[in-house]
């Protein structure tokens, strides 16, 4: 049996680098789009076969429709079929709520909410069809309690709509074979967010330190593993107790 194919959106950097280059080491094929980093989703390619895997690379901003279906379709003309869908695209802003514009609005919502329910629809067919299919959203630790976030308003909002879309699919594709899930990353050593932003969030942390993005990869390796094929549905915190 050939091996198993992975999509990643926004797989160019950061967390979903990681996810990649973990997948790649255990032999998947690996496929990966970008928004604008083409030279990062380059290097992430070159370091997936590095690694063992294959990679796909396309250039492809999942936040519109048809683009989004364009990496889908482009992913199975290649290699036949997606067994793991993991969403890591979603662009992040910190601004105050007043100074927010229409556009930084609008776009938090199509990077973090609209793209998963865009690549969902269009992969899901495929999954149905083999009875078979994992995928992984990602939200953040606390955007389920609900709570007022001045400064990253619109980006909380869209999140908290991810764990409602996650666990809608999530029952919707039960009876197929498939499971949904999302991680929820608390303050995580990424390279998205300052070091000083970091450092003076340790002490809000009660596990007392920064995560690390091995943390986030090691809770998506078991969320497609055997063994969570009953967990469905789950909003999976990876925080250090912080948000709860």
């Amino acid at each position: 049996m050939s091996a198993k194919v992975a999509a990643i959106p926004g797989g160019a950097k950061g967390i979903g680098r990681d996810i990649a280059l973990e997948l790649a080491s255990q032999g998947w094929q690996v496929a990966i789009c970008y928004r604008n980093s083409e030279q990062a989703a380059k290097a992430t390619c070159d370091e997936i076969v590095k690694r063992g895997g294959q990679a796909f690379l396309l250039q492809a901003d999942v936040a519109q429709v048809e683009a989004a279906r364009r990496f889908v379709q482009e992913v199975e003309q290649r290699w036949g079929r997606i067994d793991a869908l993991i969403h890591c695209a979603g662009p992040y802003h910190r601004i105050k709520l007043f100074d927010e514009t229409p556009q930084g609005w609008n776009d938090m919502f199509a990077g973090n909410l609209h793209s998963l329910f865009y690549v969902a629809q269009a992969a899901v067919p495929g999954m149905i069809q083999r009875k078979s299919g994992r995928i992984v959203t990602f939200s953040m630790a606390n955007a389920d309690q609900m709570v007022s976030q001045p400064d990253v308003t619109a980006h909380y909002i869209a999140k908290a709509g991810v764990l409602i879309l996650t666990r809608t699919l999530a029952k919707l594709l039960a009876p197929h074979g498939i499971t949904v899930n999302a991680v929820s990353p608390g303050f995580i050593d990424s390279g998205s967010a300052p070091p000083e932003e970091l450092a003076g969030m340790t002490k809000r942390i009660p596990a007392g330190y920064i995560g690390q993005v091995g943390d986030i990869t090691a809770a998506v390796r078991y969320l497609l593993s055997d063994e969570a094929r009953y967990v469905n549905g789950a909003n999976l915190q990876i925080s250090g107790a912080w948000g709860i």
